[in-house]
């Protein structure tokens, strides 16, 4: 129970102290932060190359796993969900960008220090409940799928592309997957947008930083949605070319998302 309550509350002197402030940003912020990000990864562009691999290969795995099974209206849900795990999955990225920030010498295996970090159960925590989003959001796309093209599987990718494109039920289909999407992405942008750097740099626990990352979002709505928007097309833009882009889309925005946690976040 004690343990619990560590990775829910943080530690005793976080339960007592005020929630952290949070700053109000704009876009010349968000520049920066990407400047930052983008500075990270040419320092250490070998090692968070090499850290980064299994990204595509896990995308490229997945497209094989259901177009092979006769899933391939899942192939774009599987694709735009990478958005929705991106924070979970940039975790060593802002290990790395720390412990730069701190002026110690940094390599890739430096990324899973997160391990000793007292607060990596609220972050294993949080990385639990976008992983159950993610897979909410599969149910949700195939549900669309069924009720506008389905239920029968399309014969060919040709047949799919045209069905989509031609069909008043494929852009119905379109439209309902954006909105949805857009909702999905939402939660996951408000719950998390500074959480897990925020659980690396300090002892909250799993509530104040959701909390604070609830609040980022409330005080800086159009500085939040540009920057998801940012993120949500980098990583349409690295995962189109068989997802190879994301070996350097990825690193950029995890070392971004930590600047940015720390200009927003005092």
């Amino acid at each position: 129970m004690a343990s619990l309550g560590r990775v829910l509350l943080g530690s005793a002197e976080a339960r007592n102290a005020p929630l952290p402030t949070v700053r109000q940003i704009d876009f010349a912020d968000l520049r920066e932060a990407l400047a930052k990000g983008i500075d990270d990864f040419g320092a250490y562009r070998s090692d968070v190359i090499f850290l980064v691999l299994v990204y595509p290969v896990i995308g490229l795995l997945l497209a094989w796993l259901t177009v092979g099974n006769n899933a391939l209206p899942m192939v774009f849900p599987l694709a735009s969900g990478f958005a929705l795990i991106g924070p979970l999955a940039g975790l060593g990225l802002y290990e790395m960008s720390r412990r730069r920030e701190r002026g110690d010498a940094v390599n890739w295996t430096d990324a899973f220090g997160v391990v000793q970090s007292p607060a990596f159960g609220a972050a294993v925590l949080l990385g639990l409940a976008l992983l159950g989003i993610f897979a909410l959001w599969l149910a949700a796309a195939y549900a669309i799928f069924y009720f506008t093209l389905g239920p029968e599987q399309p014969a060919s990718i040709a047949a799919f592309a045209s069905d989509v494109f031609t069909t008043s039920a494929g852009w119905w289909m379109i439209a309902a997957g954006m909105g949805v999407g857009f909702l999905f992405a939402l939660l996951v942008l408000t719950i998390s947008v500074v959480s897990f750097p925020m659980l690396l740099d300090r002892d909250v626990g799993l509530y104040r930083a959701v909390v604070t990352s609830v609040r980022t979002v409330a005080k800086n709505p159009v500085a939040m949605m540009t920057w998801g928007l940012i993120v949500a097309c980098s990583l349409a833009i690295g995962a189109l070319p068989a997802f190879i882009g994301l070996i350097i889309v990825m690193p950029i925005l995890g070392h971004a998302t930590w600047h940015l946690y720390r200009k927003v976040v005092v």
